[in-house]
């Protein structure tokens, strides 16, 4: 259950979701970008920073709260929660966490007040899952760092203003000699080499980046150098849970538009609905769904009492993920021929949702961190 605060703000993004995103989810898919209104309107709902501290222009919410909106979000457009859950974490949370004075008042205040967007540079063509194995190098020269390298991928890369970038600082010792650095997208040798053509999220731009000769000031390191490893890992519970959420509320879209369809559609002179194969299979779709939901806000729960639940997170992300497929497929066999076609919304959410077994690490990561804890 929801409190009132949770459930106000809740309420205040699906009705932007009704409203707003869900309306022009298909142009934006087929703009291949979100409108800059759009962006306008999450960060007047402080969506953009939502468990930033007040003390750094964020909205302050716990982490439930955040679950929520990302979940009623999701319902309008897939592509706009993913850029939202990028913006809150890993990119806000890790500048929180790690970030210098300066860094924050230059960079995390706006980010907060969703002046801009962000994104996160960690993803190699060899190093996807395995962070360790990353190949883009920064040499110190001076009070610069010089960064050579490229990185796939990314999300919001065409369209951030800054990029927390991570590099191998000691060759020698790669996991343990990686570092971040924060950096603006306008830094030359800072390229977008390609834009990515998915299978679904299309509005949200996906990018390979290069970096060729590409000097920052050293006060762009964030943290120490040498913690990259660590603060990438930093913002996984925060990341996955952010990840379940979008599962649940396109899975939730999917679901809500067949059930409608199932009403009004009539076979055999009865609707849909009153067809016990189809009823039945929404009703398993449901009840799985509403178990995703709470593995959601169970691990949300644990994040906001300060309990460690990475293990709770990687299980809510694998279950919703996998969840969330598997009822926008029986949308679409609700639906039946019109379930595959584009006249219906269901098409584009069972493409948006596939990736989410993908990103914040596939469900073969989940197992294995999870799996770790059957011998604990």
């Amino acid at each position: 259950m929801l409190n009132d605060d949770q459930k106000m703000i809740f309420d205040t993004a699906l009705r932007f979701s009704r409203e707003v995103l869900a309306p022009g989810a298909a142009a934006r898919e087929k703009a291949q970008a979100i409108e800059p209104a759009v962006f306008e309107g999450l960060a007047a709902m402080g969506f953009l920073g939502m468990t930033v501290s007040p003390d750094y222009d964020g909205a302050g919410a716990d982490y439930v709260s955040y679950a929520a909106a990302l979940m009623a979000v999701a319902e309008g457009d897939g592509a706009v929660s993913t850029v939202m859950s990028v913006q809150n974490a890993p990119f806000c949370a890790i500048l929180e966490r790690y970030g210098n004075a300066a860094q924050k008042e230059s960079v995390l205040k706006p980010a907060a007040r969703g002046e801009f967007i962000g994104a996160f540079a960690l993803t190699e063509s060899h190093a996807g899952s395995d962070a360790s194995a990353l190949r883009t190098r920064a040499v110190r020269n001076g009070d610069r760092w010089v960064l050579n390298g490229s990185k796939q991928f990314i999300t919001s890369g065409k369209i951030g203003k800054y990029v927390i970038v991570f590099a191998v600082t000691d060759a020698e010792n790669p996991k343990r000699g990686i570092s971040a650095f924060l950096v603006p997208t306008d830094t030359k040798g800072y390229t977008v080499s390609k834009i990515e053509h998915k299978l679904g999220q299309k509005a949200s731009d996906t990018c390979s980046l290069n970096f060729d000769d590409m000097e920052v000031p050293a006060e762009s390191l964030i943290g120490a150098e040498g913690e990259g490893y660590r603060i990438a890992l930093s913002s996984l519970e925060t990341g996955r849970i952010g990840i379940a959420s979008q599962s649940v509320g396109m899975a939730q879209a999917a679901l809500d538009a067949a059930v409608r369809y199932g009403a009004e559609r009539r076979s055999f002179g009865k609707s849909l609905l009153d067809h016990q194969a189809v009823n039945f299979r929404l009703v398993d779709a449901k009840t799985r769904l509403e178990a995703a939901r709470q593995l959601v806000f169970s691990a949300a729960r644990m994040k906001d009492a300060g309990v460690p639940c990475l293990e709770q997170a990687c299980m809510a992300k694998l279950f919703a993920s996998e969840t969330a497929e598997a009822v926008c497929s029986a949308a679409i066999q609700t639906f039946g021929g019109y379930g595959y076609v584009e006249d219906f919304p269901v098409e584009r959410i069972y493409r948006d949702v596939r990736v989410c077994q993908i990103y914040e690490g596939t469900s073969d990561i989940q197992k294995l961190i999870i799996g770790r804890g059957l011998a604990a």
